[in-house]
């Protein structure tokens, strides 16, 4: 049975309202035009749905059966298309991230932050993980977009927007403390303790390609998942830790941990901001986005 669904919000309003009057006004239509509505739906149906009163209309049985679904079904649309706007109002949402420890802590947090404070009612879901398996998510539409850091192997689909320049240093603790304040050479690592990243992380793919360019291949001692556990390592003074120097400051400065200082520095890197020219993001997450794009094309600086 192919019936105009126009038939049934007329009904919905004139069983809710009790009248034909009140509906039409509520639906901004002409009282004549809800009358052949409802005529229309009980000819379809073949049977009276409304008992004519003078004071207004009230259902039949056979009415009352129809409205108890009509109504679910009506206000379950209303409520979705209430909630869709809402995401589009920024209302409500949710915007999908994916981030390492690094960038989340040094750069991701503080809009993260200020975001909330905006839009309270805004779902943000982080996920972690290293830049090769965060860009995995982005391609399988998992994340809205990626914060992530060079290097940046896949770069096919992908807009890659350079926010924050990274530099990578070698740490230690008191153990090591005939090493401070000499010009090694990179080949001396050779020789060391050495802690670092796990192979699946770009910050460990990028340490050993210029190291290999020096002629230089290490061998761990320790190979670890972040950045927080390898100071903790140097701390303890088991090894020479490889960190993004933010994550060493506090102890360095502290005189808990030093800087080693080379012939030549390793070059600076960046974090970014990755998204998929193939997938949509939602308009939360384009709000963010524009906020931490504008900020930096403004060169603002993160709190």
């Amino acid at each position: 049975m192919n019936i105009n669904l126009e038939y049934y919000k007329i009904f919905y309003y004139v069983a809710k309202l009790g009248g034909i009057t009140v509906a039409a006004q509520e639906l901004c239509i002409s009282q004549p035009a809800v009358s052949q509505a409802i005529k229309q739906l009980e000819q379809n149906l073949g049977s009276d749905l409304f008992l004519r009163t003078p004071k207004g209309v009230l259902l039949t049985k056979e009415g009352e059966v129809l409205y108890s679904y009509v109504k679910r079904g009506y206000e379950i649309m209303m409520l979705g298309e209430k909630k869709f706007r809402e995401m589009i109002d920024l209302e409500n949402g949710e915007i999908r991230i994916g981030a390492s420890d690094m960038t989340l802590h040094f750069y991701l947090l503080p809009y993260l932050e200020e975001f909330h404070q905006k839009y309270p009612n805004i779902k943000v879901t982080v996920t972690n993980a290293p830049t090769p398996e965060t860009i995995n998510y982005l391609n399988d539409s998992r994340i809205d977009f990626g914060v992530v850091s060079s290097p940046i192997i896949q770069k096919q689909d992908l807009t890659i927007n350079n926010v924050y320049d990274i530099q990578d240093i070698f740490v230690a603790g008191t153990k090591f403390y005939e090493l401070k304040n000499r010009v090694l050479l990179y080949k001396q690592l050779e020789e060391l303790p050495i802690i670092c990243l796990e192979h699946n992380t770009s910050s460990r793919q990028y340490i050993d390609e210029f190291l290999k360019q020096n002629d230089v291949i290490l061998k761990p001692e320790f190979e670890l998942a972040t950045s927080d556990i390898i100071v903790q390592f140097a701390l303890r003074n088991l090894g020479i830790g490889c960190v993004m120097s933010e994550f060493a400051t506090p102890y360095i400065k502290s005189g808990e941990l030093f800087e080693l200082f080379f012939d030549r520095k390793i070059p600076k890197r960046q974090i970014c901001i990755i998204t998929s020219n193939k997938n949509p993001i939602s308009s939360a997450a384009r709000m963010l986005l524009d906020m931490m794009l504008e900020r930096q094309n403004h060169g603002g600086e993160r709190r």
